[in-house]
């Protein structure tokens, strides 16, 4: 079964600005794809619609379908939302916009908890987030009083602790040093886990996901193999992508 499929969406904001122009994009069980390209490409846009915070369609300008595994995102039907919000695990670039409570296990036991986890199996449960994310040892430590790489992994935790099928990461390296952006690294690639990463570090997206898709304008431009597209220069060029200085695409 197809993990994520978007079918010619198409999005507009209330002032009438275009998102998105017929976006469909498939991607299956265990891929890790980046999702690349300029500021205003639609990127953000595009990952909303992923859980109906925005929807795909019954505004003017807006139409298709999102579909996570077997269920189409519909955000009229309430059930069938907390469902798909289960299943597609929304990472910010900002951990602070999803720590907000006095201890990291509280946090990440927050998702579980409404869910209608109790006791013992909500303590396995943020136990478990926690192990996956090397962050166990600071289950009773106020996230306030963590280093940024630190608050970014426990971010992943709460989103781990829902047992998404789909794990979406927003700009995952940003302002993280090279000791954090690595140990990030080596994490998200130990997951058993479908991954979309919105980035514009184009060497972590070479670094984690075989297969890279380009947006600009609302609309896919491009679509395979990470190395294949970053070493087209050309295609860089046409959507405001660079490596950066000195960096070269290792020969496969």
């Amino acid at each position: 079964m197809t993990a994520l499929l978007l079918d010619d969406v198409r999005y507009a904001y209330p002032d009438g600005h275009q998102a998105l122009h017929g976006v469909s994009l498939r991607i299956e069980p265990g891929e890790r794809v980046a999702l690349l390209g300029p500021n205003g490409a639609g990127k953000t846009t595009l990952v909303l619609h992923l859980n109906g915070i925005l929807p795909a369609s019954g505004l003017t300008g807006s139409s298709g379908s999102v579909s996570v595994g077997d269920r189409t995102v519909d955000p009229k039907d309430r059930p069938g939302l907390a469902e798909i919000r289960r299943r597609v695990g929304l990472v910010f670039q900002d951990p602070d916009d999803q720590l907000f409570l006095p201890t990291v296990g509280e946090d990440v036991a927050f998702g579980p908890a409404n869910l209608g986890l109790r006791g013992a199996e909500l303590v396995a449960r943020v136990d478990e987030a926690l192990a996956a994310v090397g962050m166990g040892d600071v289950k009773d430590r106020a996230p306030h009083h963590l280093s940024l790489g630190q608050r970014r992994r426990v971010a992943v935790a709460t989103v781990l602790a829902m047992r998404p099928d789909l794990l979406v990461m927003d700009e995952p390296s940003s302002n993280l040093d090279p000791q954090a952006r690595r140990e990030l690294a080596e994490i998200v690639l130990g997951l058993d886990v479908t991954l979309l990463m919105v980035t514009h570090d184009l060497p972590y997206a070479l670094q984690l996901c075989p297969r890279s898709v380009i947006l600009d304008g609302g609309r896919i431009v491009a679509d395979g193999p990470t190395r294949e597209l970053l070493s087209d220069t050309e295609l860089l060029a046409r959507h405001r992508l660079e490596l950066p200085y000195g960096f070269a695409v290792p020969v496969a």
